[in-house]
């Protein structure tokens, strides 16, 4: 499997920036297996350590030389490589938040030794105050889910992903290459992007056996709860990841959790639950400029799940002998579903650029309802997104949004080609308004950056 990351690890290994890098991401998104295939692909020496297997290996960074650790180690293996000929893999450093102050030493006074750590918890030990991360000495990259294009190399469909990396904004998609992609999607909607299921999928087990590891994943993560004991209860969490599947595309609303569960209670669980990465909050923004967190309103949020088979898990989608089509699922199933696999995918939009994974809407507040999806932050734009579950919907918010904050782009995701329009109507208040619109299919939302941009420099007719 080939994930788009480990071309920029790659990079790194063979760059002059010597800094350790530390994987974060959520349990089973194949932080191990990224490192393990680097390793495997550069001819580089592994050398791994899992301080949760093995917390006794923490003793060797006791010392703060890093030629000392690094002998120890080796002897600890009964090994001899050349610093510049191996890697260092700090697995499940969670487990040894101590070591992260140590990885500067790495840096400073042992640059030929490439360093990486992992860790799926990481951000209880990152927010714990009596660990000092070496600021501007370590550097960050953000495992997710397998994304769509990932997922079609997994299944060799180059040709296809060719396609679709090849289209302009402004380029026409034949049907064949719509109803081909459309189709491929419409599996990713079903399998998701965890690796376990996505390479049972890519071996040909059958949609229920596929359905049931999705299901096994969310019962991994249930058990996990129990290492937030004395920070939650375990039944709690459980119960606000459930509000999060039930409550896609909605503002989150505490009160709905459950019925003896106090607002205070849910407030920690999704905080916790957003730590642990099964849980993205997207925080309400008034958008009314760049970055788009610097103008937010945190008491009102909506949240999507780590992935879209987790959704499938806690909503009870059916898979028999084959996934159902959307079109067949209940009309509020297929809304909540769009919603995840867009948030999944629009989140990441500017991680490339070393940012920490972010989601935003905006809902008016006071006076008439108004929504808008999603906003997303495309180098210096402001993009407002609508959802559509299917291929038509009416766009009454977007146009006074539009309008109200003197936009110029926006992004509208339904089942349609892709398409860019210029927009020149009257709001239901009557104000006029112009901007473009770019709708895309699901199915190229992976490529919505790029897009978004290229749309916005092309010159109207």
């Amino acid at each position: 499997m080939n994930r788009a990351l480990i071309s920029r690890l790659m990079a790194w290994l063979g760059g002059e920036d010597p800094r350790p890098i530390v994987l974060r991401g959520a349990r089973q998104v194949g932080k191990t297996w990224l490192v393990r295939d680097l390793a495997a692909r550069s001819g580089r020496t592994l050398v791994e350590l899992n301080f949760e297997r093995d917390p006794g290996s923490t003793r060797a960074f006791e010392i703060s030389d890093p030629h000392r650790v690094w002998s120890d180690i080796l002897l600890a293996r009964n090994l001899d490589i050349q610093p510049e000929r191996a890697l260092l893999f700090l697995d499940e450093i969670q487990s040894a938040p101590g070591v992260l102050a140590a990885l500067r030493w790495f840096a400073e006074e042992m640059p030929e030794l490439r360093v990486l750590a992992a860790g799926s918890l990481l951000d209880f030990a990152l927010a714990d105050r009596e660990y000092s991360v070496p600021v501007g000495r370590i550097s960050y990259r953000h495992l997710e889910p397998i994304s769509f294009d990932e997922y079609l190399r997994a299944h060799d469909q180059d040709r296809l992903l060719e396609r679709l990396v090849s289209l302009g904004a402004t380029e026409t998609v034949t049907s064949t290459v719509h109803e081909v992609a459309t189709e491929w999607y419409e599996r990713f909607s079903m399998v998701g992007g965890m690796p376990a299921v996505v390479s049972a999928d890519v071996e040909g087990r059958t949609p229920r056996e596929c359905r049931g590891l999705q299901r096994d994943l969310v019962a991994t993560y249930r058990d996990d709860f129990a290492k937030y004991v004395g920070r939650m209860d375990t039944l709690i969490l459980d119960r606000v990841l459930l509000a999060v599947a039930n409550q896609l595309g909605q503002k989150f609303v505490y009160a709905r959790v459950e019925d003896g569960v106090k607002q205070h209670q849910a407030v920690r669980a999704l905080d916790l639950l957003a730590k642990a990465r099964l849980v993205s909050v997207a925080v309400h923004t008034r958008a009314n400029g760049i970055p788009l967190g610097g103008d937010v309103n945190p008491r009102n949020r909506k949240a999507v799940l780590l992935d879209v088979g987790i959704a499938h898990a806690l909503l009870g989608t059916p898979a028999a002998g084959s996934f159902p089509k959307m079109r067949d699922l209940a009309a509020s199933v297929r809304g909540q579903l769009v919603e995840q696999l867009s948030g999944q995918q629009l989140r990441v939009l500017e991680v490339g650029s070393g940012n920490e994974p972010s989601l935003y809407y905006w809902q008016r507040t006071g006076g008439r309802p108004g929504e808008i999806d999603f906003i997303v932050q495309v180098g210096h734009r402001v993009v407002p997104v609508k959802l559509k579950a299917g291929s038509v919907g009416a766009m009454k918010s977007l146009h006074q949004f539009m309008h109200d904050k003197r936009l110029t782009i926006a992004l509208r995701i339904d089942t349609n080609p892709p398409t860019v329009q210029d927009v020149n109507v009257k709001t239901t208040r009557g104000d006029a308004v112009r901007y473009r619109l770019l709708n895309l299919p699901g199915y190229l939302l992976f490529r919505s950056g790029d897009l978004l941009n290229e749309a916005a420099d092309v010159t109207s007719p």
